[in-house]
């Protein structure tokens, strides 16, 4: 089976700039910028979407009982029936629902043996709109991974490995995270302990981070310091306790695609390497 990681979402207080963030300082791009379509789209607090070109990042505005944050990615298959046939006979637990059919991405909705949601469609799907019906591009800052924590990282791997076929890379023996690539950006599981966040705020298990390409690291820490000196409401958020986030940032920092390591206005953890 083809598969191809081509959606993230955000679920964001201030949907707006939160969008605008990625395309300011990573090149992200709207589909329809300033568009009627658009418009209603930021009155009705609905969601933008912006695209690297490859994945489509869908940053939906927060509504009631939902927690802000990187909330879910997706993945496009050549062949939905055989994924949705898998999912089944394999995994009996888990439950696979048609989407309504205003999602730009999402036709059907399925979640991991832990609960973790994820999309699930395929091109040429009637819902399919916005970024996500473009043609692709290539430019120098892009998305390259995504990391999930999970309390079973064996098994949750080999869930998304075996019913996807995505291609899990080597790694050391001492590494206990599992990385499963499309061929241009990477699913990371890694496991996730309650130890893992001493002398910090503990966060449950789920997505931790976003993780870019950039053409130069120096560059690039020049131009978000750019923004935000321009745009103050484009700063990180404050820590109460400055020690609290420095331990945050280290838990990030960990990971082994990651150079540089900083939040968005909303908060969602990103990192960022040469290549």
């Amino acid at each position: 089976m083809l598969t191809r990681i081509q959606h993230a979402a955000i679920i964001s207080e201030n949907f707006v700039r939160e969008a605008r963030f990625y395309e300011a300082v990573l090149g992200m791009k709207r589909s329809k910028p300033g568009s009627a379509e658009e418009d209603k789209a930021i009155r009705t607090n609905y969601a933008v979407s912006i695209s690297d070109g490859y994945v489509g990042v869908t940053v939906i505005g927060r509504k009631p009982g939902y927690v802000p944050g990187l909330h879910h990615f997706g993945v496009d298959v050549d062949d939905v029936d055989e994924a949705i046939r898998r999912i089944k006979k394999n995994y009996p637990d888990v439950a696979v629902l048609k989407r309504p059919s205003n999602r730009p991405f999402a036709t059907y909705g399925a979640h991991d043996p832990e609960g973790n949601y994820f999309d699930l469609t395929q091109e040429g799907m009637s819902n399919r709109r916005d970024v996500y019906v473009e043609q692709q591009r290539e430019q120098p800052r892009r998305i390259h991974h995504i990391k999930l924590r999970v309390m079973n990282p064996t098994n949750i791997a080999a869930f998304y490995r075996d019913t996807f076929d995505l291609q899990e890379a080597e790694k050391a023996l001492e590494d206990p995270n599992f990385y499963l690539s499309d061929g241009k950006v990477t699913l990371i599981i890694a496991p996730w302990k309650m130890s893992d966040f001493e002398g910090a705020g503990i966060d449950r298990p789920g997505w931790e981070h976003l993780g870019f390409k950039v053409e130069n690291i120096e560059t690039f820490k020049k131009d978000l310091a750019a923004l935000r000196e321009s745009n103050p409401e484009m700063n990180e958020r404050i820590v109460s306790e400055p020690s609290e986030g420095e331990r945050r940032v280290a838990l990030i920092a960990a990971c082994r695609h990651g150079q540089y390591q900083f939040s968005s206005p909303d908060g969602v953890f990103v990192d960022v390497s040469e290549g």
